[in-house]
């Protein structure tokens, strides 16, 4: 069984003149266990639409999403928020930090919506993303690749079985770039997490094995079928 199954995924929006845009309409896609994915797309193409839709945030008008076994339509919105506190973490470009807490309070309010606290392992985590002498700093006071890493490090304090990225580098330069992908995806690897990053930026897809073209796999204008997942 796959890990990540879609099918018959349909969403669209209503627009100011009253009319239906179809914003994602995915056939089929597919994934394995502890698979890291790239979707490489422009941007405003709909693949933020996707990983909302993946993590449970946004319910399509029509098709299934399968994770772990699980199916989300089958699930209501409780369900739907205790599965995405414990098997999903997701990774905004622009960090979502809380900018009234510290380092180690975005972390450990992060693991209360799991329903634990382990300031250990939150610890133990900034310490591994070469932030745990700034755990008392507020994100105001940390440079933007600094938050970036506290994004990462928030998105991975529950041990998820996924983690989403939504463009993670999208305001770093080539530096921070380099050093959060190599960071997140170490991460991932080291505690069996699938990953799908969404880009639009070339250099950051060219690090992925497998890749999946966005404008390929959403089927706006229906075109026929096609199966991702394993590249």
């Amino acid at each position: 069984m796959q890990f990540l199954s879609v099918e018959n995924l349909h969403l669209s929006f209503r627009s100011p003149n009253g009319k239906s845009q179809p914003v994602v309409r995915v056939p089929t896609f597919s994934m394995e266990h502890n698979q890291q994915l790239a979707i490489k797309g422009p941007s405003g193409s709909g693949k933020t639409t996707f990983l909302h839709i993946l993590a449970g945030v946004l319910t399509p008008d029509s098709g299934q999403v399968r994770i772990d076994g699980q199916f989300l339509g089958a699930m209501n919105e409780s369900d739907r928020d205790q599965l995405r506190s414990g098997m999903i973490g997701y990774i905004f470009q622009s960090f979502n930090l809380l900018n009234g807490f510290s380092c180690i309070e975005n972390l450990l309010l992060a693991m209360s919506l799991h329903g634990s606290s382990n300031l250990d392992r939150a610890r133990s985590l900034l310490d591994k993303v070469g932030l745990v002498d700034r755990e008392d700093h507020l994100p105001g006071q940390l440079s933007i690749g600094q938050q970036q890493r506290v994004a990462i490090a928030r998105a991975l304090i529950n041990r998820p079985k996924l983690v989403l990225a939504d463009e993670p580098t999208g305001n770093l330069d080539p530096t921070n770039t380099d050093r959060s992908l190599e960071l997140l995806r170490s991460l991932c690897k080291e505690w069996g997490s699938a990953l799908i990053l969404v880009s639009h930026d070339p250099r950051v897809i060219g690090k992925f094995e497998h890749q999946v073209d966005w404008e390929e796999l959403n089927q706006i204008n229906g075109s026929e079928e096609v199966e991702v997942g394993k590249q």
